[in-house]
């Protein structure tokens, strides 16, 4: 049986960017990308700290370095600039891998640059 667990997270990353004309999904800054693992086109949950608001979308890859974190489509009225989100990815894990199984944690900084990341 497959058990679907959390895979990683980027914490508390800001909204820096919103474009409601393009086609959809979510830019993440490609640094935060390979910290948490998270790869582009994949599947993620989105839930805004600040107003509560949760979305599905998939991710593209933003511009290295730049701490953007864009909210595409009809995704970029669940959010403003400056809220605070929380971006979830999940894998399916086999019943006996369970105990192995360890996400990781990305927290940023105020710039969305990666500040710790947990094992």
């Amino acid at each position: 049986m497959l058990i679907t667990l959390l895979k990683s997270k980027i914490h508390s990353a800001k909204i820096t960017k919103s474009d409601l004309n393009y086609q959809g999904s979510i830019e993440i800054d490609e640094d935060l990308m390979d910290a948490s693992g998270i790869v582009e086109y994949e599947k993620v949950l989105v839930a805004n700290i600040s107003n509560g608001n949760r979305f599905e979308t998939y991710v593209i890859t933003g511009e290295r370095g730049t701490g953007v974190i864009a909210l595409n489509g009809a995704a970029s009225r669940l959010g403003e600039l400056g809220d605070k989100i929380i971006i979830f990815a999940f894998a399916q894990v086999e019943e006996d891998k369970l105990k192995d199984h360890k996400p990781k944690i990305v927290l940023v900084d105020e710039n969305n640059a990666v500040s710790e990341i947990i094992y």
